[in-house]
């Protein structure tokens, strides 16, 4: 994959190593930025161009457009806001079963309810962490109270029509639908949901599903999303990630917004779609 990152003042072409989609100048080693001092992390170049992201941060810092072929987009956190019910379910999961709810709360975002409870309850039984998810997706389903669309949501699904797009989330059909309409948002024509795949996020299986369906390389896809798993899920299928939210930036995404009003899709003749961000 080729991407162009740009100032208000020019552009500059970058290309991207790995699997977690880094940014590198093409005239610089990967691992050793230009005259950066020995502390300073090597994904934040200091070099010409202002950085993606240095933590913590939940913003890029200057204005960036980055050029790709499709778009992979999260669900919770990222186009609808559902931080009131998640945090009202879990938190009842995590007293019926004596934990923490401050330390459930860092892991449950992102996940399959199931992989969630493998990590939180890693002696109990697979079969009974199933049948436990399929009784919080029903809850979750019925209790839209609170979801809310993430601002600038509407209009960028909006602009998105007639795009390489497709919906990859944790949630099945059932749930997505729900928040979705809670939300007052509509479904993009391709979704990959919790039924499509065999394995949760971090696992990168949706994200591969989801460009596969739309016929694009993984590798030329942005991958958007808000938690930890979500954009390891991303970078582990060799896309960019936009981080969404206040979440987001303790992952250090490729690029990070507080919220969707500081993204704007514009389409190109070629086929490519140029994202600006900030």
């Amino acid at each position: 994959m080729f991407c162009t990152v740009e100032e208000q003042s020019g552009s500059r072409p970058f290309s991207l190593t790995g699997g977690r989609g880094r940014l590198v100048p093409p005239d610089v080693s990967p691992d050793i930025p230009p005259d950066n001092p020995p502390d300073v992390p090597t994904d934040a170049f200091r070099h010409g161009v202002l950085p993606l992201l240095e933590l913590p941060m939940t913003a890029t810092a200057a204005p960036t457009v980055l050029t790709t072929r499709a778009l992979l987009l999260d669900m919770d956190g990222t186009l609808v806001n559902s931080d009131a019910v998640v945090e009202r379910i879990w938190r009842r999961w995590a007293e019926r079963h004596g934990l923490d709810g401050d330390e459930v709360m860092k892991v449950v975002h992102g996940r399959q309810g199931h992989a969630s409870m493998a990590v939180l309850l890693p002696d109990r039984p697979v079969e009974q962490n199933f049948a436990d998810n399929a009784r919080m997706l029903a809850e979750e389903t019925a209790d839209t109270d609170g979801v809310v669309e993430i601002p600038g949501a509407a209009d960028f699904l909006a602009s998105l029509r007639g795009l390489p797009h497709a919906l990859v989330t944790s949630a099945d059909v059932a749930l997505s639908t729900a928040r979705m309409g809670a939300a007052g948002l509509p479904l993009p024509e391709v979704r990959v949901t919790a039924e499509s795949v065999g394995a949760s996020k971090p696992d990168p299986e949706g994200f591969l599903k989801g460009a596969a369906e739309l016929g694009v390389d993984p590798a030329d896809c942005v991958v958007f999303e808000d938690s930890g798993a979500g954009i390891a899920a991303g970078r582990a299928a060799g896309a960019l990630v936009v981080g969404v939210g206040p979440r987001a930036g303790l992952h250090e995404p490729d690029a990070a917004v507080p919220d969707l009003t500081r993204v704007r899709v514009e389409a190109v003749g070629d086929g490519t779609i140029r994202l600006h961000i900030g």
